[in-house]
C-alpha cells in the first residue's frame, strides 16, 4: 500500500520553523548586544566621569563607621559597641532603604517633588563625607535672591528674628572634644561700619607673606539676627557674610597665616549683573588676585547656608556654634584633591568639636555650577558658614576655630614654607625678624658711619 504525503504541508511547517528559528536567533544576538553596550557604557563612565554616578545617591556616604561596627557585631557579639543610639535601628534602616530605592529623603519633604517639578532638585548635593551630626544626610540650602525676569537681583532681604528660639542639636561636652574654645580677647568687628568708600580687599598685616585669599560668590547674603528682621533668605549689601570673611582673615593672620580678604559686591560693582553668573564675576576676582600675588595656594569661598537654625546650630562644651558645610565641584577634574584639602579641615572638626561640621558634599554641573572656581587650586573649598538665624557670635566662635585648624594645615603644607618669612621693611636700618605663628622676633641692624 502507497501513502501519500502532503508535502504543502511539511513545507509551510518547515518554513515556520525557520522563521521562529531566525526571530530567536536575531532576538539572542539583539539582547546580546545591548548587555554588551551596557557593559562598554558603563566602563567607559567610570573612566570618563570623575564624579559619583548619580545611581549611587550618596550610599557610600550614608554608611558611617558605626554603621559597620554594628553590622559585624550581629555576627561577632564578643565585638565592642560604642555608646550611643545603634544605627541599625528600624527607623535608620527604613530610611536609608527608601532614599536607596527612591532618592526621596523621608526627612526632607521637599526631595519628594525634586523628581516631578523641573529645577526644583537643581542644587541638590551628593553627601562624600557625612559628620557625627549629620548621618541623615541633611544638604545645604542654596535660594538665590529675589531676581526679577532677567535674573538679576531686587533689592535686599532682612527678618525679625524669631521669639522663640532654640539652640539646636547639643552635643555632649564630653563626646570626643579635647579642646577648649579659642580665646579672643578681641571685641567682635561692628557690623555695618563699612562706608561706600571702603575698600573691596583688605591685606591685614603687611610683614606676612599672604598664601590665603578670602572671598564671597554670594556676599549680600545675611542672617536674621544681624538686620532685625525676619525672613527666610535675607541678603543686605553691607551687613552681611563678608563680616564672617574678615573675621577669618584677622584670625588667621594672628596665627602667622597670611591672608586677603575681598568683600566685593557684585551686584552694584558689575554692569548687566545676574545672580545666576556669581561664581563667573568671583572667578574673575581670584584671577585677579593670583595674578597680582603669586604666592597666594589656598582659596575660601565663604557662603551662607539657608538651613533654619535648628539644622544650622549646635551646641559643643556649652556654647553654640554656627555649622558648616564643605561644598566640591565635581565638574572641576581634580575634585578629589580639593575633597581630600576639605577633608583635612572636617576631620579636626570631627575630632575637637564634633557636630560643627555638616560634612562634605559633591555637586555636578546638573545641581549647581558644578566648579565653584575649585579648578584654581587643589587648596581651594566652598564653606558654608551658618544659616540664617544665626548670631554673629556664633559665626565667629565657628570662624576662630575655622583659623585654628586652616593655620594649623596651611604651616604644615611642604609647599607653603614662606608663610613663615616676613617681608623685609625697606628701612636704613634694616629690620630682620622671624615670624612663628604671629609672634614676630626682630632685631635693628644699623649702617656704619
Amino acid at each position: 500500500m502507497f501513502r501519500t504525503f502532503n508535502v504543502g504541508k511539511w513545507k509551510r511547517k518547515w518554513l515556520q520553523a525557520l522563521v521562529m528559528g531566525r526571530t530567536f536567533a536575531l532576538l539572542s544576538i539583539g539582547t546580546a548586544m545591548f548587555f554588551i553596550v551596557l557593559g562598554l557604557g558603563g566602563m567607559a563612565e567610570n573612566k570618563l566621569n570623575s564624579s559619583p554616578l548619580s545611581s549611587m545617591k550618596g550610599v557610600a556616604a550614608q554608611l558611617s563607621t558605626r554603621f559597620f561596627v554594628d553590622m559585624m557585631a550581629l555576627e561577632m557579639p564578643s565585638l565592642p559597641q560604642g555608646e550611643g543610639e545603634a544605627t541599625l535601628t528600624r527607623n535608620q534602616v527604613a530610611q536609608f532603604l527608601v532614599r536607596l530605592a527612591t532618592n526621596v529623603n523621608p526627612l526632607d519633604p521637599k526631595t519628594l517633588l525634586a523628581g516631578e517639578v523641573p529645577g526644583i532638585n537643581r542644587d541638590a548635593a551628593i553627601p562624600l563625607r557625612l559628620s557625627i551630626g549629620n548621618q541623615t544626610g541633611i544638604e545645604p540650602q542654596d535660594y538665590p535672591t529675589s531676581l526679577d525676569k532677567g535674573g538679576n537681583a531686587q533689592g535686599e532681604h532682612g527678618g525679625e528674628p524669631p521669639q522663640d528660639v532654640t539652640h539646636g542639636e547639643v552635643i555632649d561636652e564630653n563626646d570626643n572634644g579635647t579642646e577648649e574654645p579659642p580665646k579672643s580677647t578681641d571685641p567682635p568687628t561692628k557690623p555695618g561700619t563699612d562706608k561706600g568708600d571702603s575698600p573691596t580687599q583688605t591685606e591685614g598685616d603687611s610683614k606676612l607673606r599672604k598664601v590665603v585669599f578670602i572671598y564671597h560668590s554670594h556676599n549680600r547674603e545675611s542672617f536674621n539676627p544681624l538686620l532685625k528682621k525676619e525672613s527666610s533668605n535675607p541678603n543686605d549689601p553691607k551687613k552681611n557674610i563678608t563680616l564672617v570673611g574678615k573675621r577669618l582673615q584677622e584670625q588667621l593672620e594672628k596665627r602667622g597665616i597670611g591672608a586677603s580678604h575681598s568683600n566685593k559686591d557684585y551686584s552694584s560693582s558689575v554692569e548687566g549683573y545676574n545672580w545666576n553668573m556669581s561664581y563667573k564675576y568671583s572667578k574673575q576676582t581670584v584671577k585677579q588676585a593670583m595674578s597680582a600675588n603669586q604666592e597666594l595656594q589656598f582659596f575660601f569661598d565663604i557662603h551662607r547656608d539657608s538651613n533654619r537654625r535648628k539644622e544650622s546650630t549646635v551646641t559643643v562644651k556649652g556654647k553654640d556654634y554656627a555649622r558648616v558645610y564643605f561644598i566640591i565641584g565635581h565638574l572641576n577634574p581634580n575634585w578629589k584633591k580639593n575633597e581630600q584639602f576639605a577633608n583635612e579641615i572636617h576631620e579636626r572638626l570631627e575630632k575637637n568639636y564634633p557636630g560643627i561640621s555638616r560634612g562634605i558634599f559633591g555637586k555636578t554641573a546638573l545641581q549647581g555650577n558644578g566648579e565653584y572656581n575649585q579648578s584654581l587650586s587643589p587648596n581651594s573649598v566652598v564653606i558654608e558658614v551658618g544659616g540664617v538665624d544665626n548670631t554673629m557670635e556664633e559665626l565667629y566662635r565657628t570662624a576662630d576655630i575655622l583659623a585654628d585648624y586652616i593655620a594649623d594645615i596651611v604651616q604644615k603644607k611642604k609647599d607653603a614654607k614662606p608663610v613663615n618669612k616676613p617681608i623685609p621693611n625697606p628701612t636704613n636700618g634694616k629690620d630682620v625678624g622671624k615670624t612663628v605663628m604671629g609672634k614676630t622676633q626682630s632685631k635693628s641692624v644699623g649702617t656704619k658711619g
